[in-house]
């Protein structure tokens, strides 16, 4: 199979004041946003526990490059806590208002990440979603984000996406037709847990 498990790195110590702080900012404006707006399928991640697998990773050998990009980035405080580690990274986010204050955050802190409006479903995938359900949160009405990033899916060496249980099944078959040999997905599945996983050959399409 092309998607191999990867044993996650340890990161082990307490979480440096800079970062806790920008967490604590973040949390703060995310519980302002959810009072004020709706966005059904926005869920706050891990984000101690992303820092930490984060941090490891970026001081890994696990690693073939520095790209990272986050498929429904949400708030963007995971690619922003990527950024901080040293990645260059980026955001696709499909609910316009998220983008916005995602960019706002990355913006404030001197973060260079950039994020993207649209759907991080790459053109010639959306068999691959209808095949998941109507119930999947995806999105395929706006498949212009990696035009937007100058960037395509084969190029980034880590994906973090936090899928619901619906579309955690699509989201490694994304990965796998669309990301390089080497790529690493990392994926967030509620509490603490946290999977890694790599291709390790070119899939068929």
């Amino acid at each position: 199979m092309p998607l191999v498990n990867v044993h996650l790195p340890a990161v082990d110590g307490e979480i440096p004041d800079d970062v806790s702080r920008f967490l604590r900012d973040a949390d703060r404006r995310i519980d302002e946003y959810q009072i004020r707006c709706r966005a059904p399928a926005f869920v706050p991640s891990n984000y101690e526990g992303a820092y930490r697998v984060l941090q490891g990773l970026a001081d890994s050998p696990l690693m073939r490059g520095t790209l990272f990009c986050e498929w429904g980035s949400g708030y963007g405080v995971v690619a922003c806590l990527a950024s901080i580690v040293g990645f260059e990274s980026a955001g696709i986010e499909a609910e316009g208002e998220l983008v916005y204050a995602a960019r706002q955050l990355a913006e404030e802190y001197e973060l260079p990440v950039e994020f993207a409006h649209g759907s991080f479903v790459p053109p010639g995938n959306e068999d691959r979603v209808v095949a998941a359900g109507e119930y999947a949160w995806m999105t395929t009405d706006s498949d212009y984000a990696y035009d937007e990033l100058g960037m395509e899916p084969n190029d980034f060496d880590l994906i973090y996406a936090y899928p619901w249980p619906d579309e955690e099944a699509v989201t490694a078959k994304l990965f796998e037709r669309n990301a390089g040999p080497g790529a690493l997905l990392l994926t967030f599945h509620g509490s603490t847990e946290f999977r890694l996983r790599r291709k390790t050959k070119k899939s068929k399409k």
